[in-house]
């Protein structure tokens, strides 16, 4: 990787965010769940996955426009002072126990990581070519996945731990502090797009941004891909605890490694991708992948159902425990091998002068495409329909999408 490019700058940046975005979440949730009655700690859970999201639809289209008309390397860096800011007011949110300020901190998380995600996507291919922007974007989905899972794991120990309201706060700030570190070593660039205007009414920007990315038939492609693998996950990931409480009767700590194995999967996943796919077809693992997703969900639901595993020693403890576990860690890396690809193709069949607003529209369809995903799931919860049956829909789901990318893509594999 040149490093005049600033690859590990970038790296560290965003698994950073990442990590930190999750930290926040997973501490305000678990504080909750000790704090609030059961029924507003699960409300506020549930509501905290949209409040994160929310602003990816809202302004996703002026932070395309921003990041196309200035630097992004500067513009990484001042999203990463926003962050710093937003750290402290969590800290004040957490010392008084005030779920509203730290609602509004998830906001303001959820708007900072809307400006950066069209920054960090959006500088790469101006760093990297050819096989070297495939390694990148295998990296940078490594590092967003183990962000996620040490941010899963470290938020809720930090919060739960002596003096928690105190040091999960205090962990956050120095990860923004580090953040901020990171960024400034980024080498700064030029615009793609100087004097672009940021169109600020947000209803009418989006759709024409919408509209911008469905002209070009391989960014809109690509975007659809992308949103369907976040829609998935979410769909798996929010089973997770819910299967195991009611299929393995486990504990938390089965629920954390279920977890913690599908993002160090996936990260795994993403670092192959980064070997085996080249630009010049790279979707060639798509289909691979996408069909082991379908077969490795439907195993793992119906080996869920074949195994009690109260807590983690009963689970290593039997072959369908390794079984399931092996399920897991295949679906999470098929997972990685399916969207490293159409990251790919969103980059370099972007116009380089549009390419950050490209990725903005992407992440409307993400936002919008997992909002979606997790309320039918919640409603199919509420009918009283079961996780493993809602694991193996998912499967079928994702067999038609096979279809319908083989058929709209046949020539490329």
């Amino acid at each position: 990787m040149d490093k005049r490019a600033g690859f590990w700058p970038i790296f560290i940046t965003q698994a950073l965010g990442a990590l930190n975005d999750n930290l926040f979440k997973t501490a305000l949730v678990v504080l909750a769940l000790y704090k609030l009655p059961a029924g507003m700690a699960g409300a506020l859970s549930a509501l905290s996955g949209g409040v994160f999201l929310l602003p990816y639809i809202l302004v996703s289209a002026p932070a395309g426009q921003l990041a196309d008309a200035h630097d992004k390397a500067r513009l990484m860096l001042l999203t990463k002072y926003w962050e710093l800011g937003l750290m402290l007011l969590a800290l004040a949110g957490f010392l008084s126990g005030s779920f509203i300020l730290l609602l509004a901190v998830l906001l303001g998380l959820g708007l900072q990581a809307s400006f950066f995600s069209p920054l960090k996507y959006g500088i790469l291919p101006e760093r990297f070519t050819g096989d070297a922007l495939v390694r990148a974007n295998g990296g940078i989905e490594a590092g967003t996945f183990a962000g996620i899972v040490l941010g899963t794991l470290g938020g809720g120990a930090l919060i739960t731990a002596p003096h928690g309201v105190w040091l999960a706060p205090g962990v956050a700030i120095a990860l923004a502090l580090a953040g901020i570190a990171s960024a400034r070593a980024i080498p700064r660039g030029a615009a793609s797009a100087p004097g672009l205007r940021t169109e600020w009414r947000l209803w009418r920007a989006g759709v024409a941004l919408l509209r911008e990315a469905s002209r070009i038939r391989p960014v809109w492609f690509a975007c659809w891909g992308i949103s369907w693998f976040w829609a998935l996950g979410a769909s798996v990931l929010a089973a997770f605890p819910v299967l195991a409480r009611t299929r393995l009767l486990a504990d938390a700590h089965v629920v954390t490694l279920l977890l913690g194995i599908f993002a160090i999967g996936v990260g795994v996943g993403a670092l192959l991708a980064a070997r085996f796919v080249h630009t010049t077809r790279p979707l060639r693992l798509v289909l691979p992948a996408g069909l082991g997703l379908s077969l490795f969900i439907a195993d793992f639901a119906k080996c869920s159902g074949h195994i009690v595993a109260p807590d983690i020693a009963a689970l290593l403890g039997q072959f369908a425990g390794w079984h399931l576990l092996l399920d897991l860690a295949a679906l999470a890396l098929c997972g990685g091998l399916f969207s490293v690809p159409f990251y790919v193709l969103l980059q370099t069949a972007s116009p380089a002068a549009a390419r950050a607003r490209m990725v903005s529209a992407n992440n409307m369809l993400n936002a919008a495409a997992t909002l979606a995903a997790g309320g039918l799931e919640a409603l199919a919860y509420a009918k009283g329909v079961g996780s493993g049956t809602i694991l193996l829909v998912t499967a079928l789901l994702n067999l038609l999408v096979m279809v319908w990318i083989w058929r709209k893509e046949a020539g490329t594999f």
